[in-house]
């Protein structure tokens, strides 16, 4: 089995969701927390405001994964000083990091209440 193959498998295993169909489960494992969009799915409307709450958690940690991921990718790639331009997705990266410490302590004293 060849490096092609394993990443192959492994990336059918990871996201093995049906093509087309968008689910709260399958929106907040992508990292959107925002209440705003979740609301659109029928079930959001059936839970609680704690189970809400533990989605929205879920979606931020998951978020703040995704991005931490993408800024090490940037970081590590070969001969970043030959590359300025990569600074500024770096520097986007640090802003929706901070942007997403504002959304979270707002979540957190919104469905605190």
């Amino acid at each position: 089995m060849g490096f092609e193959d394993e990443v192959e498998k492994a990336g059918k295993s990871s996201f093995s969701f049906p093509k087309g169909k968008m689910t709260l489960e399958k929106a907040v494992e992508l990292g959107e927390y925002d209440p705003k969009y979740l609301s659109i799915f029928p079930e959001w409307h059936t839970l609680s405001r704690h189970l809400q709450f533990q989605f929205i958690r879920r979606g931020l940690e998951r978020r703040r994964q995704h991005l931490r991921v993408q800024w090490a990718e940037i970081n590590n790639v070969l001969d970043f000083r030959l590359k300025p331009h990569l600074k500024e997705a770096l520097l986007n990266i640090q802003k929706q990091l901070k942007e997403l410490d504002k959304d979270e302590e707002r979540l957190y004293l919104e469905y605190s209440k």
